[in-house]
């Protein structure tokens, strides 16, 4: 007997019963907001983080000094892991959250036009960066050299590989839209080149520092997921497809704090 969830029309008609029970229910309500900031620690001895054997445009990508790979970028005196990607996603279904899933603050409901990435030297800057559903997505290059930006965002996009003139070169994605992990996009005249996004239907994620940090504001009092991925060992606190990242608990008015250990897993 086929199963009812392999069936078009009895699908269709649940996810419409789905639908309509939402909007009857309203967009979620916080019970207040709070702060969450973290660290993210290294475990073990500090790797090395390899310099590029550049390829293309030697005087000008190297003018400044080496260019470092960066697929894992921890700070020597604190164990700091800069670069990973944090966010607030509900204890259930957080692959695939509703746009109302997480209340959001009244200072926060107004989404960026715009979020900017620019290419000097030879590297994407920011190499990590979160935005939410909404903003434009822009690549920008003020090199005095030719670059070009290729993106293979699967199945929700973008999908493209356009080339940007050097010093005034400009791509602008006008929808970019929300999904679990970040996309890569990288740099095909400068193959070294590689950067991720991150698209989010709120505005609870961050992006930690040179020492590790990271602050989320105004989030949504209760109980929550808090995820994070870093490029070269994916989910950092990974317990199963199902179990992802930590639960956490914010209290109105207060700061919870979270320090996270990153392990590289053996090859």
């Amino acid at each position: 007997m086929r199963s009812m969830w392999k069936r078009p029309g009895v699908v269709s008609a649940a996810l419409v019963a789905l639908a309509g029970f939402l909007l009857a229910c309203g967009p979620v309500q916080a019970a207040g907001w709070g702060t969450i900031k973290g660290q993210v620690i290294f475990k073990g001895k500090v790797p090395e983080n390899p310099k590029v054997v550049v390829t293309a445009d030697k005087d000008h990508c190297e003018s400044k000094g080496p260019i470092y790979r960066n697929e894992l970028v921890v700070n020597k005196k604190n164990k700091g892991v800069r670069w990973v990607l944090v966010w607030l996603a509900p204890v259930k279904n957080f692959r695939a959250p509703p746009a109302d899933a997480l209340p959001i603050h009244p200072s926060l409901k107004k989404v960026p036009a715009k979020v900017e990435i620019d290419q000097p030297m030879c590297v994407f800057v920011p190499r990590m960066i979160g935005i939410r559903e909404g903003s434009q997505l822009v690549y920008k290059n003020t090199a005095p050299k030719p670059h070009n930006v290729m993106i293979n965002g699967g199945d929700e996009g973008p999908k493209l590989n356009q080339l940007l003139p050097a010093n005034t070169g400009e791509l602008v994605i006008k929808e970019v839209k929300a999904r679990l992990l970040p996309f890569s996009y990288t740099c095909s005249i400068h193959p070294w080149m590689k950067g991720w996004v991150g698209v989010f239907k709120h505005p609870y994620f961050a992006v930690t520092d040179a020492d590790g940090n990271f602050v989320i504001k105004n989030a949504p009092a209760g109980k929550w997921r808090l995820i994070l991925w870093q490029e070269d060992v994916g989910f950092v606190i990974f317990k199963s497809k199902e179990n992802v990242g930590k639960i956490i608990t914010v209290k109105d008015g207060g700061t919870i704090t979270q320090k996270i250990t990153l392990e590289k897993q053996k090859d």
